[in-house]
């Protein structure tokens, strides 16, 4: 096991004992909940049972007819309820309840409650309440049954009362808090359900009888009436007239009837809102009942194998990366995953607890991120140092990306290579202390890697006197050509304005020789697995070299081949020295000579190029005389000692060269 993985299981391993830590000490408890409403009021929905249930509200709306219309104040006598339960009669409504307590006599006397009692009579559905005191474990500590008008009327009697979670809002139902206790919506479903059996509620039931509510949303998610307009309704039938309301609407309908005006304190928390009245609980139960899909809690074992895993693999995959370009998009990834995995959770049935898992993943991120800047950046800072004097930044970066860059093996790679060296430098250091000379040398040779580095050249080495450097590697550059050359020129310039200098530092002006060639090449760590360099194998590397040492047999600075060219392209001012055939090669390659940027005034390789015309169109004669008047130039003056040599031997000569030593 690799020292990475054997850390990000131990620090997945911490990550979730400290994430566990926090559960069990109910650190979590209100943060998820907050997931949880949140999820809740995401995916709220009518169900397949929602239009089967009908809420009929004694809002304000019906307190203002009542006093407006009959001079009723609260509370408003029973027998004023005689009508909406005879209007849900009616209709023919599958089931009545009433989330109403009618425990104490009526204060407008017995003939009130008698009135009240006859009307559910009438109706042979109907579900009265009964309040149930329930302790903190939810057992019953008594029992504050209806007047015998209601109890005994009814055809059930359902508990009304129920505890909410801790911070007062109601996620779960008790459906059944005693053994003869349902609640309110369990009590519409036994009268109203075909199949309806209290032995065999379709709901999954913790210990303490509760189940986890499937809320559909507000009020509004179902057919909601004012409590007025049922009233009117049946008296205007009564008297032969139009109802405000269809009875047809409530027809098969569970009919739930309560209180929502803000007087009369029956308002109650929930996860879809603040302020929903406490018969919609009821409502949620009853459609989840008649749905048949409550929520459920994931078992706690899954739930904590869920935080363990997630916590493993945020560590594992933390100190498995480096970078900040796949740190932080993993990061981001790992800490979304417990809220995905919560939010795809819940449209099946299952609520799958989001902070445990994502306080496992925080920490093992965190514990990673620490871990890798402790080991990786201990070996970043190695590296670095290690490296920055003699390889370009761009490797270095590609090295403390990716440590593995530094093994073994190479890619092929079409570079531009530049070889370098200074003419007769061998003979300049036998005249030189040895301390002068090193130190011209080391300021020469600042001056060309800074140049050849602010190009994105890669330096391959020294050796003494010479540079060798090459562009597309490792990092891609699709103008490399153009940069190498650029780089070409102003080591040139850089040179000629630091000959002064280098003049009165060794006696005599210095001049380098520089050969390009653009070719494939493998690239990549050669050597030994103990030692080894970031350099160039092949043809292309050779070809520059023998490109270097050319410039000598014409007295030339600057010589480049003619795939550099054609990869450069306009931009430089160059002139073609002809067909050159180099050692090792059996095929001659077109060379020039690289003069300058494209603007840089040179007048005379315009009438060279034009002798070179005359020449290979066997115009010797013309040829040589354009040569002979540029007796300064000594590509010219090579050129003219050739074309007599040719004629006096007989022999044909149109600018190809045999050079028989490097």
């Amino acid at each position: 096991m690799t020292s990475a993985r054997r850390h990000g299981l131990l620090i997945g391993a911490a990550a979730t004992l400290v994430s566990l830590l926090l559960l069990f000490a109910g650190a979590l408890d209100g943060w998820e909940r907050t997931t949880w409403d949140w999820r809740v009021r995401l995916f709220a929905r009518p169900g397949p049972a929602t239009d089967d249930i009908v809420l009929v509200l004694l809002d304000q709306a019906s307190l203002d007819w009542a006093g407006d219309a009959m001079g009723l104040s609260w509370p408003w006598p029973r027998e004023v309820y005689g009508p909406l339960i005879d209007f849900c009669t009616r209709a023919e409504a599958r089931a009545v309840a009433f989330d109403v307590l009618y425990t104490e006599p009526s204060v407008y006397g017995v003939v009130d409650d008698q009135a009240l009692g006859a009307a559910i009579a009438r109706n042979d559905r109907f579900v009265g309440a009964r309040f149930l005191q329930l302790d903190a474990d939810r057992t019953v500590g008594g029992v504050t049954e209806p007047i015998p008008e209601v109890g005994d009327a009814a055809r059930l009697v359902a508990n009304v009362s129920d505890l909410p979670d801790p911070d007062g809002i109601f996620r779960r139902a008790g459906l059944m808090t005693a053994a003869d206790a349902p609640s309110l919506g369990v009590g519409a479903w036994l009268v109203g359900a075909v199949d309806a059996d209290r032995a065999r509620l379709p709901a999954p039931l913790a210990d303490d009888g509760t189940a986890l509510l499937r809320y559909r949303g507000g009020t509004s998610t179902f057919a909601t009436y004012s409590a007025a307009a049922v009233i009117q309704s049946e008296l205007r039938l009564l008297e032969g007239g139009e109802p405000v309301i269809d009875p047809a609407a409530l027809r098969g309908k569970y009919v739930l009837f309560g209180f929502s005006a803000p007087g009369l304190l029956d308002l109650r928390p929930t996860p879809v809102s603040r302020v929903s009245p406490g018969v919609l609980v009821h409502a949620t139960a009853l459609d989840n009942l008649l749905s048949k899909d409550f929520l459920r809690d994931v078992a706690p074992p899954l739930a904590i194998l869920w935080t363990a895993l997630t916590g493993l693999l945020a560590a594992l995959a933390t100190v498995g990366v480096s970078g900040a370009r796949r740190t932080v998009p993993l990061t981001v990834g790992l800490l979304l995953l417990p809220a995905a995995a919560g939010v795809l959770a819940y449209p099946v049935g299952w609520w799958l607890p989001v902070l445990p898992a994502a306080v496992a993943v925080a920490a093992a991120v965190f514990g990673g991120l620490v871990r890798n800047y402790a080991v990786e950046g201990r070996q970043r800072r190695f590296i670095k140092s290690a490296f920055q004097h003699y390889l370009s930044p761009a490797v270095i970066e590609k090295v403390l990306a990716d440590p593995a860059a530094l093994t073994l093996g190479g890619e092929r790679r079409e570079l531009t290579i530049l070889f370098s060296d200074l003419a007769g430098f061998t003979s300049l250091s036998e005249g030189m202390e040895p301390e002068a000379l090193t130190q011209m040398l080391n300021d020469y040779l600042t001056d060309m890697t800074d140049i050849i580095l602010e190009e994105g050249g890669t330096l391959d080495k020294y050796e003494g006197d010479a540079i060798i450097a090459f562009w597309n590697a490792p990092l891609s550059q699709e103008d490399h050509a153009v940069r190498a050359c650029r780089a070409a020129v102003r080591c040139q310039r850089k040179l000629a304005e630091r000959r002064p200098d280098f003049r009165e530092r060794c006696g005599r002006d210095l001049r380098m020789r520089m050969g390009l060639h653009t070719g494939v090449v493998i690239v990549g760590n050669m050597g030994s697995r103990q030692r080894f360099d970031y350099t160039v194998l092949g043809d292309t590397a050779n070809l520059a070299s023998r490109l270097e040492g050319a410039n000598k047999f014409f007295a030339t600075e600057t010589m480049i081949s003619a795939a550099t060219l054609a990869r450069a392209g306009a931009g430089f001012g160059v002139r073609e020295l002809g067909a050159l055939q180099v050692v090792g090669r059996r095929e001659p390659v077109t060379v020039y000579e690289l003069r300058g940027l494209d603007d840089d005034p040179d007048p005379g390789a315009a009438r060279f190029t034009d002798g070179l015309a005359k020449l290979r169109a066997g115009d010797g004669e013309s040829a040589l005389a354009i040569f002979d008047a540029l007796s300064e130039d000594p590509v010219a003056r090579k050129y003219a000692a050739r074309v007599r040599e040719a004629a006096a031997a007989g022999e044909p000569f149109t600018g190809d060269w045999n050079l028989t030593s490097k």
